[in-house]
């Protein structure tokens, strides 16, 4: 799995119709700064406003995933949100002249295809991977349905499907390594039963399906009569029943193609939850309403972990920032510079690391016999990787100073002793305003507390 957070080199666009509202609409993915995520924007509507892929966002689920924010609503998100995830893109931006996605084949292969036409630029950022801690389950008696989350150190997914249909039967469907979804899973199509066919055209959904959009399952016998009605329903001039039960002789992809296309569902839909997934996804039966309850189960765990957060330090992952860019940021030297490379950086959190050694210079006269590190060095080690989110948010940090100006609910909760990591994570509380920079720090050893405090910095042009 990729570390870093990757966007897309440049615009690329496409266009279709949308499988439910059937309005013809223009789709271009954008290139977006770190941290973005994955938002739409209805650029048809006055205003353009932007719609954050969002599970708390999802307003219907009735045959797709539909968001909806600030007044704006986009539907059927799913195959667009999975190519993205599947391609391990974290930030873009997907412009939309209409309501809905195009669906194109049904799958997400031909948006996989056109981003791929563009490139990916790697960018500099850890990704921000959301580990499963502990199981985490959702069950739905009366469908049928169960989901599971277990912690891996990747992200896997296996689903099983049931329809107690002649023709379907049974299928599974398994994703090893997300890397593998463009060729495994991308191009497996929608689809549904014959029997759900005129109850869907009835209720105004599938304007914009084609039997080359989607696969038909005919888990029944048909009359003539009946063939001829659907022909009409769905604009053609005839359909026919392929022996295995697909409408009008529609080749399968893959033997279990239904199955692949839940799994790619269950990818597009658990994107709502805002960060990429580290862990192993079980899903029996699943469906659009289970797997966006099962995302914000997901999610309620993972805002949980923020309230208090420890992050992971793992020593064989490549930095954000090393020492050399770290003093090329900030202006503090040897014996002054308290921290060795910084591991997680986006535009309101930072995650900075310290070796503390015996052969730190404060040792010498603090606490000789007994080395203990000072607090308020602790407090400028937090200082320091402050200074890096704060000028993180300045387009050329080499005109401005950062100066410290205020701490308070220091505390300091155990000792830090020679040999210990240092983990130093700081968060702001409120945006930037007029250059005042508000901030909670604290510093971990082993993940535990070691001193915690509240700061403020400003940012001042050199030349002001």
């Amino acid at each position: 799995m990729n570390d870093k957070q990757h966007t897309i080199k440049a615009p690329v666009t496409v266009r279709g119709v949308g499988l439910h509202t059937g309005v013809e609409a223009t789709m271009t993915f954008c290139p977006a700064p770190v941290g973005h995520g994955y938002k739409f924007q209805r650029v048809d509507l006055p205003g353009q406003p932007v719609v954050d892929a969002d599970v708390d966002n999802v307003v219907d689920l009735s045959r797709g995933t539909t968001i909806e924010q600030n007044g704006a609503r986009v539907n059927t998100v799913e195959h667009t949100l999975a190519a993205l995830v599947g391609l391990q893109l974290d930030n873009v931006l997907i412009q939309l002249s209409g309501p809905e996605p195009p669906i194109m084949d049904g799958s997400s292969a031909e948006f996989i295809k056109a981003l791929e036409t563009v490139g990916f630029e790697e960018q500099n950022a850890l990704r921000n991977y959301y580990e499963i801690p502990e199981s985490i389950r959702y069950v739905d008696n009366a469908r049928g349905v169960e989901i599971a989350a277990l912690p891996l150190t990747d992200y896997r997914l296996t689903v099983m499907v049931d329809y107690n249909s002649p023709v379907l039967g049974s299928q599974h469907a398994t994703l090893t390594d997300i890397g593998l979804f463009s060729e495994e899973i991308a191009s497996s199509r929608t689809f549904c039963f014959l029997h759900e066919l005129e109850m869907l055209y009835k209720n105004n959904l599938i304007r914009g399906g084609d039997l080359s959009n989607a696969i038909v399952v005919v888990d029944r016998v048909v009359s003539d009569d009946e063939l001829t009605d659907l022909a009409k329903m769905l604009g053609k001039p005839r359909v026919s029943v392929k022996k295995e039960g697909i409408l009008n002789n529609v080749d399968l992809r893959h033997k279990n193609e239904p199955a692949r296309h839940k799994l790619l569902d269950l990818v597009g839909d658990l994107a709502l939850v805002g960060r990429p997934l580290k862990g192993q996804i079980l899903a029996a039966r699943p469906g659009h309403a289970a797997n966006v309850a099962f995302a914000k189960k997901i999610k309620k765990k993972m805002l949980e972990s923020r309230t208090n957060p420890v992050p992971v330090y793992d020593p064989s992952r490549e930095p954000v920032m090393d020492i050399n860019r770290i003093m090329q940021v900030l202006p503090h030297r040897y014996p002054f510079l308290l921290i060795d490379k910084v591991i997680h950086l986006d535009d309101q959190v930072v995650t900075a690391v310290k070796n503390v050694t015996m052969n730190e210079p404060f040792f010498t006269g603090h606490f000789p016999g007994n080395p203990v590190m000072p607090g308020v060095l602790q407090i400028e080690g937090l200082a320091q990787t402050g200074g890096i989110l704060v000028m993180n948010t300045v387009p050329d940090p080499d005109n401005y100073w950062q100066y410290f100006l205020g701490i308070e609910n220091a505390r300091f909760r155990k000792k830090v002793l020679p040999g210990d990591t240092i983990v130093y994570h700081c968060q702001l509380l409120a945006p930037i305003k007029r250059g005042i920079a508000k901030m909670r720090g604290q510093a971990f050893v082993n993940g535990k507390v070691v001193c915690e405090a509240e700061m403020s910095a400003a940012i001042v042009r050199k030349d002001a």
